[in-house]
């Protein structure tokens, strides 16, 4: 079957598009869920939370931000935790 015809047969019968692939297709497009299909058809794949996958870029911003004491106020601007903040920047600078 042709991509046009897929995307017509999905126009025309959203509800029975697969989950989680029919919310994906509503928010995003048909384009969007071909390019999941194309790159990880297939495949079991993970997806982590967002803190998660931007762990190493929210390191380096509270590392560039932190002046020494401001744990609670970097923690609060970052959306986690004092202690994990604590630990995240004394592992960082010893």
């Amino acid at each position: 079957m042709s991509n046009l015809a897929l995307r017509r047969a999905a126009a025309r019968h959203p509800s029975l598009v697969l989950e989680p692939f029919d919310a994906i297709m509503e928010q995003y497009g048909f384009d969007a869920v071909c390019m999941i299909i194309d790159c990880f058809g297939g495949s079991t794949v993970y997806i982590p939370g967002r803190h998660t996958v931007f762990r190493g870029c929210l390191e380096k911003e509270a590392i560039n931000n932190f002046n020494g004491s401001n744990y609670q106020a970097l923690s609060r601007k970052y959306g986690i935790s004092e202690r994990h903040m604590r630990r995240m920047l004394d592992r960082k600078n010893p």
